[in-house]
């Protein structure tokens, strides 16, 4: 499957990241890197330095937004990702990457057109920016996956709002409305995606990757402000993970297609609703909202590929 990636590591985008290059049958063809978990500009570095660490300096990575479609200043959480996006890692000063400006995506959307998936796993501004700038081409990609919103669940950031969502609601409904097709990965089976630092340690003993040196200690960060938070907690969910998996095996995670809103009001901002009632039914807008998963498949597939060599 070939991917083109949005995204703003972050430790669980980090992560996803690593799993996009580790497995043999995803071809990641470009990293659009955007403010959100870090700003901009350390997203990018941290891109580029995990792609060199597989030895991918091929791979572009593409500069994106650096604010929220509101023009709002963003507020970042060290406590969760760490100043620098990963953990206690810190990337040297000067990564060597492929990085290229932000019209350089549509060159590999053109190319790929056919066969083409876009995951978006940050903020969605920049590609929200992508369908403005170029609505002709985007609406011919035939997937998007996100990873965003909460239904029927509490929300990570407010009581009802998913970070992502809320983070650029605007940008969120932008590409709700003119994408040919979206498979949404919500809090609703993301939150449950728990990588525990008992199975971090086993990746590490049993990979010969350049990444293994990486998973105990963002796994340790991770996890420590998820178990400060609910206590109860024996490890951290890998929300951006989620997306590429449910395109692998999408067998293994309930879907129901219904017609989406992200609320941009600020009482309600970045509440994501839909009619999931029983008396509802498929509404054929092509909006596919991932409501369970097989926890048990998930995390043997994530071990299995994250232990392969790249």
């Amino acid at each position: 499957m070939k991917v083109l990636l949005f995204c703003d590591p972050g430790i669980d985008d980090s992560l996803a990241i690593i799993y996009a290059l580790m497995h043999p049958d995803i071809e990641l063809l470009g990293i659009v890197t955007s403010y959100g978990n870090v700003s901009k500009d350390q997203a990018t570095v941290n891109a580029a330095y995990l792609a060199g660490l597989a030895g991918r300096y091929d791979i572009p990575v593409i500069s994106g937004a650096e604010f929220p479609l509101s023009g709002e200043n963003t507020v970042y959480y060290p406590e969760i990702h760490g100043s620098q996006g990963l953990g206690p890692i810190r990337p040297p000063g000067s990564v060597q990457g492929n990085y290229q400006e932000f019209h350089y995506l549509y060159k590999i959307i053109e190319g790929n057109i056919q066969d083409l998936v876009i995951v978006d796993v940050g903020r969605s501004t920049s590609l929200a920016a992508a369908f403005n700038l170029n609505q002709s081409l985007m609406t011919k990609v035939k997937k998007i996956s996100l990873m965003g919103g909460a239904f029927l669940v509490p929300g990570n950031v407010t009581p009802m709002a998913e970070a992502n969502f809320h983070g650029d609601p605007i940008a969120a409904n932008v590409v709700l409305k003119y994408a040919a097709e979206v498979v949404i990965s919500p809090l609703n089976i993301t939150n449950s995606a728990i990588v525990t630092r008992e199975i971090a340690n086993f990746i590490y003993n049993q990979s010969a990757s350049p990444f293994k040196n990486l998973i105990p200690p963002v796994t340790d960060y991770y996890s420590a402000y998820y178990q400060k938070m609910n206590p109860g907690m024996k490890g951290a969910p890998i929300h951006d993970v989620i997306p590429f998996y449910q395109l692998m095996n999408p067998a293994f995670v309930l879907t129901k297609e219904r017609k989406i809103t992200v609320l941009t009001c600020q009482e309600g901002r970045g509440t994501s609703e839909a009619d999931l009632r029983s008396s509802s039914r498929n509404d054929g807008s092509k909006r596919f909202i991932g409501l369970q998963f097989d926890y048990r498949h998930f995390i043997s597939d994530f071990i299995k590929i994250m232990v392969n060599k790249v």
